[in-house]
């Protein structure tokens, strides 16, 4: 049964329609949409019902950090973005990328090059953002030399708010796999079994069966790790289950951003999560200093049933 949608979904599905029955005209390449709004309001929804509905073979859907992950690797191999380009879409006529986001000036740079890659392959290119194009990039100090790329944006996609009122992931019956784990409030104590080399240390880990594992927070959040690193990881490990997460505003901020890079590929992966915190999640993200994404956090974070501290 289709979900019922509130009227800002309604009319970016009906924008996303009109441009599906545009797709594949030979002379005319239609514009593309730029989805954005709070988190939780529906854009991925909408995007990948629209994607699946796509008639066409040469289509390709992502998450922007395991794209991201992707073009940097392709880089690394090939040393030329276009090349990269050709590596990484193909012949590919559609691209969809879920959670476009630039927050680091070395990758905005690396950004605007692949935007002008695909912009100039003539691809369709939709996304989703909790910023509109005008907020990406929002350091004063780097936010101009952006610009450029973000007129781009404007040139080649139709920005359509998605912004309800209503966070449906919360209270709402719309589950990820990420809510097969659960949230509880209480300690659990991890006992490592195995180290584990990723970039350039040792994470020291309890191996469960299934595929699963349990790890200490400061142990996974406390070291040099990037959302690439936490893909290599969920292709290894299919259930997830963090141990001693403090409230954020207790930890430097680099630790509380790799938290949000965790719980964006995690979820994103489908992969349960089981997180024991020392604090209910109202205030796990309470009073944190700036952290990029940390709403989109605790909206997915929100699906996560509460669990028995004594069943552990």
């Amino acid at each position: 049964m289709d979900p019922v949608l509130d009227d800002a979904q309604r009319e970016a599905a009906e924008r996303l329609a009109a441009l599906g029955g545009r797709l594949g005209r030979r002379w005319h390449r239609p514009r593309g949409i730029y989805l954005h709004g709070r988190p939780g309001r529906g854009k991925t929804m909408l995007m990948d019902r629209f994607f699946a509905e796509a008639r066409s073979d040469r289509k390709r859907r992502y998450h922007f950090h395991e794209f991201f992950a992707r073009l940097h690797a392709a880089v690394a191999e090939s040393g030329s973005i276009d090349r990269a380009v050709d590596a990484v879409l193909g012949t590919a006529e559609l691209v969809c990328f879920d959670e476009f986001h630039v927050h680091d000036i070395g990758d905005a740079m690396l950004i605007a090059r692949l935007l002008d890659a695909i912009f100039a392959r003539r691809v369709v290119l939709v996304v989703t953002s909790n910023y509109p194009p005008v907020d990406l990039l929002p350091n004063p100090l780097f936010h101009d030399r952006f610009l450029p790329a973000i007129e781009r944006l404007r040139e080649h996609l139709d920005v359509v708010a998605v912004d309800g009122p209503r966070d449906y992931r919360v209270g709402g019956d719309r589950r990820s796999g990420l809510a097969s784990g659960c949230y509880i409030v209480g300690d659990l104590a991890v006992e490592p079994n195995a180290r584990i080399p990723v970039a350039h240390t040792n994470l020291r880990v309890q191996e469960i069966e299934n595929r699963g594992m349990a790890v200490d927070f400061a142990e996974l959040c406390g070291a040099p790790l990037s959302a690439a690193d936490f893909l290599e990881l969920a292709g290894r490990y299919r259930h997830w289950t963090i141990c001693g997460v403090p409230a954020l505003r207790t930890v430097p901020m680099d630790w509380a951003t790799r938290f949000v890079n965790l719980v964006d590929v995690l979820y994103d992966a489908d992969l349960p999560l089981t997180v024991h915190a020392s604090t209910a999640l109202p205030d796990l993200t309470r009073g944190v200093p700036h952290v990029p994404d940390l709403a989109r956090a605790a909206s997915r974070l929100s699906e996560l049933p509460a669990g028995d501290p004594t069943a552990a």
